[in-house]
């Protein structure tokens, strides 16, 4: 397999391509390969379920932001501790 097969945002045949194939690849054409997946799944956001039980988390979350915004971190707070090593695991 080439990486001609995925130039210019297309996919070829996918039945041609093995994993040996894919790990095959160099890490620049792998990332590529990848990016051009992703761009595949965003394209149709709608495509992707979630799960009643995650929307039901996602909600309270977001209810729980909207009564009190201040509570969390921001994210220079959070790239900053994960960047020292000083966050906390649960």
């Amino acid at each position: 397999m080439n990486i001609a097969c995925f130039e210019k945002g297309t996919i070829c045949d996918m039945n041609s391509i093995s994993i040996a194939d894919i790990l095959g690849l160099p890490v620049q054409e792998r990332i590529r390969l990848v990016e051009l997946i992703w761009d595949s799944v965003a394209a149709v956001p709608e495509a992707v379920e979630v799960s009643p039980a995650l929307k039901t988390e996602l909600e309270a979350r977001l209810k729980e932001f909207e009564e009190n915004p201040e509570a969390g971190y921001s994210w220079d707070q959070v790239k900053s501790r994960l960047k020292d090593g000083s966050w906390l695991s649960a």
